[in-house]
Parts: C-alpha cells; structure tokens; sequence
C-alpha cells in the first residue's frame, strides 16, 4: 500500500470527515456542488484522504460518488464511509456493503462497535457474533476494493469497560485485512492520558497502522488526537473547522497546522492556504469563521493592549506563536481605550498615514474620550481612519448638518408602517433641503442624506449599506441606554464599517453613516491623489 503524501516514517496522514461527520452538525447542509468544491479545496491543501459520505443512507451521497468520477481528485484518496453488514446477514447479501462498492471509491470506511454495551444494546450479539461481523465484513471489502479502513467506534469507552473486549474487536478487523485500524473516542469523554494508554494497547494488540478519530465534547478533541499521535497514530481524523455533531469533531485546521509547524509532521499540506480553506467550508456552511479560531481567525494574531503592541512592533516573536503569514493569517493591530501611543501609531502605518508624536497623542485622547462614551473602533475601522486624519487636523468635513427629521407612522392596525425623513444640509456654501422614505426610519434618514449631497458628490451613488448592527450599552438600562450603531457599506469595491452612539437610535445611526460618507469621499480622494502620482 502507498501512503499519500508520505514523507518517511514520521509522516502523519490526514483524513477529512467534513463531508459526512461535518454535516451531522445543527443547521449544515452541503450540496452535491458544494462537497464537490470542499474535496477539491483539500486535495489542493494536501489533505491524504476525503471521505464523501455514506452512498447507502442517502441518495445526495450516492450522487456525489457519481459526480466525483467527473471531476476526479488529483492527489487525494476519496472514501465512501459505511457499517459493517447487519446481524444475521452475509456480507454478500448486504444492501449497504454492495452500496460502498459501486461508489467505486479507492477507499472504503466502515466502522462497527468496539464496547460491548453498544454491540449488546444496540446489535443485539455476543462477543463472537460481533467479532465475525466485523472480520467478515472487513473480508469481504477488502477482496474488492483497494484499501479498506475499519473504525472501531466507541474503542476508548469500550477499552475502560472491557480492555479485552474491545482489543478483540480490532483484532478481528485486523484479521479480515484491514489497512488501518482507527481508534474512535465517539463520545467524546475521553482524556489525552486515556487516548495515550489505549492507542498503546492496540499498537501492542495488532500489527497494523492506527489512526484515531475523536469528538469534542469534553474540548478536548485536538488535544486528544495530538496525543494519540504521540502513542503512535499514523492517520488522523477530523473536519474542516471541527464541525460536527454535539459538539463537533477534531478540527483538522488547527490540528494540521500544529502537526506541521510544531512537530514537523504533516510535510504534504499547504499551509499558506490554510485560512482559505476554512474561509471557504464555513462560507458553504453558512457560518462566520469563528473570530478567535487557533491559526485562521481574525483575532488569532490581533493585538490590543498597549504593552504587547509596543513589544511586537520590535519582534513579532514576543506575543506570537508563529508568523501570520505562514498559514495565510495577517496581524492585526486593536485599539481601544486600554491602547497606547505605540497602538495609534502602528494602526496609522497600517493605513498608510504619516503620523507624529503629537498627532498620536491628539488621537489616543480623543479615542479614550470617545470609548468613555461607548464607542468602540475594533470593529469599526473606518471610523478609527476618520479619527486619524482629524488627529492630523487635515480632515474638511464634506457637509454641515443644518438639521433633519424623521417622521415614523402606521395608520391602520393591519398596515406596515411608513417612514419619512427630511434633511438640510449645506455644502460648498449651498444649502441643500431634501426628503425621502423608507422601509424604517433609519433606510429613510441614509436615504434622504445622500440625496441631498449625491448632486455634490456624484461617486455617493456607488454606495450601498450592507448590514446594520445595534447594541443596547451599558444592559440593564431599558430604553434608557446608551446604543452603538455599526454600519457595514460598499461602494462596489470593497466594504468598510462606521460607529456611531448616543442615546438615541437615530442620532447613532445618523452619526454612522456620516462616517460613511466622509470615508468614501476620503477613498476617492486618496484614490485620485495615487492616480496623479502615477
């Protein structure tokens, strides 16, 4: 058998279960065309085995075993996952078995019980009686298929109940002809001495590889999948951003990156693309990738307080673990009020602005000033940008705000309510008196403002507001609170987020989307400057 991607003995091979283990998570759900984009992104990422799913449960995976034939892996080993035949049939006879076998896959998975209590509860068989299925079952794959995997599901829980039993069942596997053996904490529970000491018991019960599977309810599973791989584990298991059931699988993001950066470990992957790949499954699994995710998340290499800001402007090494860059990460540099001079300005070189002692002094008041109030600039960096340039004293607000008026009225129980607002402002010594509606006062307020500039400033048509967040700060004040608006906008070419607060929700919004406005009017300027210059 050839090893993909080996690289000597210390070579750790890694299989990806996002396909089928990853959708067994709440609310995830691939498409044929969408599993078809994830394989091909592992293959290019260096991923040794993708397994596609269970052909015989569903007609979607047995689809995507089909369209994989079209479009065929380069690198990687497809899997089609299934059990062991049922009790009291022949392998021969077995709908399921016959369904892994005309996936026409260079693997096949199957997995079947390794703790007693699961084989007498669930199956219903004695010891021998499960023994035979998974022997016979293993048998009668590996004579028609080129690789066969067996899981043995429940090992860790079943070895601590009953070493002996659980040792048998992969010695069964073991003698049908198994490939690989995977040894699975299903549920999760385990703990990284229990992974070492079972890992250890198999090696010493079977002459084959092993591999480990775990499950993260304990927040242990990237934990216990590294130390089975120092017991000994030559494959690993897991998924794409640890979706899964419960609480999800190992994550084989992190886990990858730990293999290769800290144990030199996993030579055939692509780090560099390691945050594209999990941008791209959690996009297709309609989900955020978590901010603070090892390696991959926004926050992962983001500082904030002022020390370690101050520390990694002269070595990055002091508060960082690995470069961002090498597994396609950049670092982020946070301010807020618990920022210093060495924040504001390694956050001005970041956005290209040249400034002095005294210009970062001006600003790091203004912005404890602000945050005193609520304001808060992570999130909102375009607003911090605006905070700079006036820090600078070279910013000319693009209008002055005369006064506006939102009128919010429903009219009939059974109506949707309307929305209307008026709005003057002056600009270039004109004054310029506008009214719009809208679908609620703040769609209204953003509409009547930029048409009463649009006939000024022509490029403010490019601008749309793509997403609107509101915070109630401090809680517990009811409708008294202090709010923070976000608004995320895009002129087309990119996106860009404004803050704004007061205690009225108007009046934050109003103070969002001027920054808006201002920051693209800044963009075009800056824009025109760097076309000149060429």
């Amino acid at each position: 058998m050839t090893w993909v991607g080996e690289a000597g003995p210390a070579a750790i091979l890694l299989y990806d279960t996002t396909l089928r283990d990853g959708t067994q998570a709440e609310d995830i759900a691939f498409s044929v065309e969408d599993k078809l984009r994830i394989a091909h992104a592992l293959d290019s990422f260096g991923i040794a085995y993708v397994e596609g799913g269970w052909p015989g449960s569903n007609p979607r995976d047995a689809e995507f075993f089909r369209a994989l034939k079209g479009r065929p892996l380069g690198r990687a080993r497809a899997a089609a996952f299934g059990a062991t035949c049922r009790a009291g049939a022949r392998p021969r006879d077995d709908v399921n078995l016959r369904a892994l076998i005309e996936a026409e896959t260079e693997v096949v998975t199957i997995f079947g019980k390794a703790w007693e209590l699961h084989a007498r509860t669930a199956l219903g068989v004695s010891a021998p009686e499960n023994a035979d299925l998974i022997e016979s079952s293993v048998r009668f794959l590996k004579a028609r298929v080129g690789e066969v995997i067996f899981d043995a599901e429940h090992f860790f829980d079943g070895w601590r109940d009953d070493p002996e039993y659980a040792l048998a069942m992969v010695r069964a596997a073991a003698a049908g002809g198994a490939d690989w053996i995977v040894l699975c904490d299903t549920n999760g529970g385990s703990l990284p001495d229990q992974i070492q000491r079972g890992v250890l018991a198999a090696r010493g019960a079977v002459e084959r590889p092993l591999g480990i599977h775990c499950h993260n309810d304990a927040e242990l599973a990237v934990a216990n999948s590294l130390a089975a791989v120092a017991a000994g584990a030559r494959q690993v298991q897991g998924t794409i951003n640890g979706y899964g059931e419960r609480c999800g699988n190992a994550n084989l993001i992190s886990i990858a990156a730990n293999l290769a950066l800290k144990l030199g470990r996993a030579p055939g992957v692509e780090l560099l693309r390691l945050r594209e790949l999990a941008a791209l499954v959690a996009e297709l699994a309609n989900r955020p990738l978590a901010s603070g995710a090892a390696y991959v998340g926004k926050s992962a290499f983001a500082h904030k307080g002022g020390v370690h800001v101050s520390a990694v402007v002269k070595d990055a090494r002091t508060y960082e673990h690995v470069e961002p860059e090498v597994v396609g990460n950049q670092r982020r540099v946070l301010v807020s009020d618990l920022s210093g001079r060495a924040n504001v300005m390694a956050k001005a070189r970041e956005c290209g602005i040249d400034l002095d002692e005294a210009a970062a002094r001006a600003a790091l008041g203004q912005l404890k000033a602000l945050e005193a109030q609520g304001y808060q600039f992570e999130g909102a960096e375009a607003s911090f940008e605006l905070l700079l340039h006036k820090a600078r004293g070279q910013h000319a607000p693009a209008f002055a705000l005369i006064g506006y008026r939102v009128v919010d009225e429903k009219r009939a129980l059974n109506e949707e309510p309307r929305s209307e607002a008026t709005i003057q402002v002056e600009v270039a010594g004109e004054r310029e008196h506008t009214a719009a509606d809208g679908h609620g006062p703040v769609h209204a307020l953003d509409r009547a403002l930029r048409k009463a500039l649009e006939r000024f400033y022509p490029s403010l048509r490019e601008v749309k507001l793509i997403d609107y967040k509101v915070r109630v700060i401090p809680a517990g004040l009811g409708t008294a609170a202090v709010v923070r608006v976000l608004v995320e906008s895009t002129d087309g070419r990119g996106s860009f987020t404004t803050v704004g607060v007061s205690e009225d929700i108007l009046e934050a919004s109003f103070r969002a989307l001027t920054d808006a406005i201002e920051y693209k009017l800044l963009r075009d300027r800056q824009a025109c400057h760097d076309a000149r210059s060429r």
